[in-house]
């Protein structure tokens, strides 16, 4: 405790000492009514005997100087807890005369006898309402009024039992304001039910320049609002840089910070009216903040309930209040600001990583801004994590490092999407040069923007464009899904099949929310998303001609924006190019054609389809026809058809114990036309196997 905490302390205290004398003083006088006749108070009909010695008398001259004692200590250096409380409540004298008579006897334990006296009721040890008005100077009736600042802040209790009229009920102080006259700070016992205190920053600098900005951007609306204060809207994804930024408002404005998440909100009115009550008292008792974590919330639904609840408490609150949000909340029903909260610039996020690992392992800091965007919190717990598991197993600290960041941004879309096992690498693929090229682009761009975006400074000139993002146009099977798993594989990133099932939903507004939470969880990096079939997705806008029309658009100016704005590779894969909207392929960086493989393409496929381990018919086994590969390239298959009968031919062969032999892949050859419906030459299969037994026929 500080020397001016100490003195203001004392100074508390003294204060407390002389307006509990002033008050027994008083007490004391009414009691004296009483008094003047031998006749037993009431309710003490049995067992009553004149006292011994006569009771002194309270004298005028003594409450008047017990009153300019209080009034001293009142009107010094110091204000005293009970003098600042009525300040800010904007109690009348009598209303605070009345609050210390119901905190006197949690002050001193005398006073349930004095109060007792004073009423003439040796079973009435506490105050009343009706003591108050005949106690005390000034007396206003309007005191009991549920409007009026005693009740209204909950600041006194009424215990009321049965039909007892009101005046003459018990009054006691609420605990809080007891512990905030004798100089203490505790919240509310009913607040702890729904509220955490988060801690606020330890030093300024702990933030990053561009977070800086943001907290002055916060703090500036918090010190030139005129009338209410605002709410501050924190929009975003990441929800612990805007913890940092309410951790730097809470450590600069002198605040305790509290964070209420949106799911405990109470669901009855009266508990919500009461919660707004209290937390409103506790802005008003002392420097507090409350951060709101809404970012479940569904603000675009007016029919959720828990936005209604939330928005309704937003509007009866007036201290500072953070609402964390990921989109901007409209018609709050109160003032509202909104700034835009962003994770470290890909700058920043390398100097953490240069702070943690640049001595031990210094390619990584720019390798890792490069692919993944996290916050410092993120970027602390996998240095520490990747060198734990150094220290316990060994390997390079680069390779842990980057395991590590894609383990952690896989739980929030493995959720959303299926992971693909990535496998292909360039030497798989048969593609034409151009089409590789374009590809090996791809690659080198993602692994290359924070060079171009951050060190080259062209994000400073560009709002929009700072997406990655490639359609691949073709039929099926051949090489989309593929081409994607080669650039995967490359970058060694997780690679994502968008499911358009678990994400398009014929209720309004949905489809946009599971896009938001995919694109979000997509944020952190270390993911390539892959959306098959994307013309499902991505499709033409059309004339509105009814409500299915006008949302059907808004999904996909939605998906616009979203697409562009996102800051990793997204990758959509059609075979029906011209189904897409014109406006989104003109948004999208990439554009590469899948053509239908020619016979050079397809002859090199098929030498390269089977695994080395596969046994095929060569010269080493005598007496079986030998592999053409000219001949099956003469076939019209794409590559995902030629994979498909290839390992129908290595199924058929370990059925029947041989090895694959030209009469195999002939059969699964003619299996697979069977399956596209093509017309069959018989003369192109003189020899196939029989399923059944094995033999030629």
């Amino acid at each position: 405790m500080t020397d001016s905490s100490t003195a203001w302390h004392d100074a508390n205290q003294q204060y407390l000492a002389a307006a509990l004398q002033w008050l027994r003083l008083k007490l004391n006088a009414k009691a004296d009514i009483y008094r003047k006749d031998d006749s037993p108070p009431r309710g003490c009909l049995f067992g009553w005997r004149r006292p011994a010695l006569p009771l002194r008398r309270t004298d005028q001259r003594d409450i008047q100087r017990a009153e300019e004692t209080m009034n001293a200590a009142a009107g010094g250096e110091h204000v005293p807890a009970l003098v600042m409380l009525a300040l800010r409540f904007g109690l009348t004298d009598f209303e605070r005369a009345t609050l210390l008579l119901c905190a006197a006897p949690e002050l001193d334990t005398s006073m349930a006898r004095l109060c007792a006296q004073a009423q003439d009721d040796p079973q009435r040890t506490y105050p009343t309402f009706a003591l108050a008005l005949a106690l005390l100077d000034d007396p206003a009736w309007d005191v009991v009024s549920p409007e009026q600042s005693l009740r209204f802040w909950r600041l006194i209790e009424i215990l009321q039992p049965g039909t007892q009229p009101l005046t003459v009920s018990p009054l006691r102080a609420d605990e809080t304001i007891v512990n905030a006259i004798k100089g203490l700070n505790h919240i509310d016992a009913r607040l702890t039910l729904v509220l955490d205190p988060l801690e606020p920053l330890r030093d300024i600098g702990e933030l990053p320049p561009s977070q800086l900005d943001t907290l002055e951007q916060v703090r500036f609306h918090i010190r030139n609002g005129a009338g209410r204060q605002p709410v501050i809207q924190l929009v975003g994804p990441d929800s612990h840089s805007k913890q940092l930024i309410a951790g730097g408002v809470a450590l600069l404005e002198e605040r305790r910070l509290y964070r209420l998440p949106a799911g405990l909100l109470p669901r009855q009115s009266q508990d919500l009216e009461l919660l707004a009550r209290l937390w409103e008292r506790e802005s008003r008792l002392s420097n507090v903040a409350l951060y709101v974590d809404a970012r479940e919330v569904d603000v675009s639904n007016p029919a959720d309930e828990l936005a209604q609840h939330l928005k309704r408490l937003l509007f009866l609150v007036e201290g500072l209040v953070l609402l964390d949000t990921r989109i901007v909340w409209p018609g709050l029903g109160a003032p509202s600001v909104t700034i835009d909260v962003n994770r470290p610039t890909p700058v920043e996020q390398r100097a953490a990583w240069e702070i943690m690992v640049g001595a031990t392992a210094p390619d990584s800091p720019a390798q890792l801004a490069g692919q993944f965007n996290l916050n410092l919190d993120t970027i602390a717990g996998i240095a520490i994590s990747a060198a734990a598991r150094q220290a316990e197993s060994g390997g390079y600290l680069d390779d842990l490092l980057w395991d590590t960041c894609l383990g952690h941004t896989r739980p929030q879309l493995d959720t959303l999407a299926q992971r693909i096992d990535v496998k292909a690498g360039w030497d798989d693929i048969i593609l034409p040069k151009e089409q590789k090229a374009i590809l090996s682009q791809i690659a080198d761009q993602v692994a290359q923007r924070t060079r171009v975006y951050d060190e080259w400074g062209f994000r400073a000139k560009m709002n929009r464009g700072l997406s990655i993002s490639a359609l691949f146009a073709g039929d099926s099977g051949t090489g989309k899904t593929m081409a994607a798993e080669v650039i995967a594989n490359e970058l060694q990133l997780n690679l994502y099949r968008i499911d358009l099932s678990a994400v398009v939903s014929k209720y309004i507004g949905e489809t946009e929310k599971n896009l938001r939470r995919l694109f979000d969880a997509a944020e952190d990096g270390g993911a390539i998303l892959f959306f098959d079939e994307a013309d499902a997705l991505f499709g033409k806008r059309t004339e509105v001609k009814d409500s299915h029309d006008r949302y059907a658009n808004i999904e996909i100016n939605y998906l616009l924006q979203r697409i562009e704005s996102f800051q990793g590779l997204a990758i959509l894969a059609t075979n029906m190019k011209g189904a897409l909207d014109a406006a989104f392929i003109r948004r999208l960086r990439f554009v590469v054609n899948f053509p239908f493989p020619d016979v050079e393409q397809r002859k090199a496929i098929w030498q390269s389809v089977f695994p080395q381990r596969t046994p095929l018919a060569d010269e080493s086994f005598p007496g079986e026809e030998q592999i053409n590969f000219e001949r099956l390239a003469r076939f019209s298959l794409t590559g995902g058809n030629i994979h498909n009968a290839a390992v129908n031919a290595a199924f058929l062969a370990a059925h029947h114990g041989q090895v694959v032999t030209m009469p195999v892949i002939m059969t699964a050859i003619r299996s697979e036309l069977l399956k596209l419906e093509r017309p069959i030459n018989e003369a192109d299969f003189p020899a196939i196997i029989d399923s059944n037994n094995g033999a030629q026929r």
